[in-house]
C-alpha cells in the first residue's frame, strides 16, 4: 500500500491544486485538498493552545500541522489537521511518523466536503486503530466539536459533544474555542 501511495504522491506533484495522499480501509486514496482561511485558523489556534500546555504535560512534544502519521501493521496512514508527537520525530529519516507515538489527533471539518463522513466515519475507525488515545472532531459547519477517548478493543468507548464558545476538555489538556469561527458567518 505504501508503495502505490508513493506512486500517487508524485503524480499528484504534477497537478495542480493542492492534493493529499493517505491510505484508509480501501487502499490509497489522492484527493484534492481546498484548504480555507478558516480551516487554517482554527488549526492554528488549536496548535499554539496545545503547545503552551504540552511544555507542562509532556516536555518534548508539539502539536504539529502537516505530517503523515502511518500505522503499517494495519496498513493505514493518514495526514490529520494536528497531531500531538514528539518533536524530535520530525528529524528521523522517512516520510511518515510512526502512529504509536502520537498522543492525540485533530481533524477539522472541511467546507468542501457537504457529507464529510470521511472525518466521522473513516477516521473515526482508524485513528483508534492505529493506537491514538485522544481524538477531536471540529466542524465549523455547525460549530460543533466530538472529542473520542478511552481506547478499547481498537475503537474508542468515550464521546463527548461540546459547542463552539466551550473549554473543551482533550485528554490532559483544554481548547478553549470561543476564537472559533463558523463558515459563512461573520464574528
Amino acid at each position: 500500500m505504501r508503495a502505490i501511495a508513493e506512486d500517487l504522491g508524485a503524480y499528484a506533484e504534477r497537478l495542480e491544486g493542492t492534493w493529499s495522499v493517505e491510505i484508509g480501509p480501501s487502499g490509497p486514496v489522492l484527493a484534492m485538498v481546498y484548504p480555507s482561511k478558516r480551516h487554517e485558523g482554527t488549526i492554528r489556534r488549536i496548535c499554539k493552545q496545545l503547545d503552551a500546555q504540552l511544555l507542562g504535560t509532556h516536555p518534548g512534544h508539539i502539536c504539529a500541522s502537516g505530517p503523515e502519521i502511518e500505522h503499517p501493521a494495519i496498513s493505514r496512514m493518514r495526514r490529520p489537521d494536528a497531531v500531538v508527537i514528539p518533536e524530535a520525530t520530525l528529524d528521523e529519516e522517512g516520510l511518515a511518523v510512526d502512529a504509536t507515538q502520537a498522543l492525540a489527533v485533530v481533524e477539522i471539518v472541511s467546507p468542501s466536503d457537504p457529507s464529510n463522513d470521511y472525518d466521522y466515519d473513516e477516521k473515526l475507525a482508524d485513528y483508534p486503530a492505529m493506537g491514538i488515545p485522544h481524538y477531536m472532531i471540529v466542524d465549523p459547519r455547525t460549530g460543533t466539536i466530538q472529542v473520542h477517548s478511552d481506547l478499547c478493543k481498537g475503537r474508542y468507548s468515550n464521546k463527548e459533544p461540546y459547542i463552539f464558545g466551550d473549554s473543551v476538555p482533550f485528554g490532559p489538556w483544554t481548547v478553549e474555542t470561543s476564537e472559533f469561527r463558523r463558515y459563512g458567518r461573520d464574528g
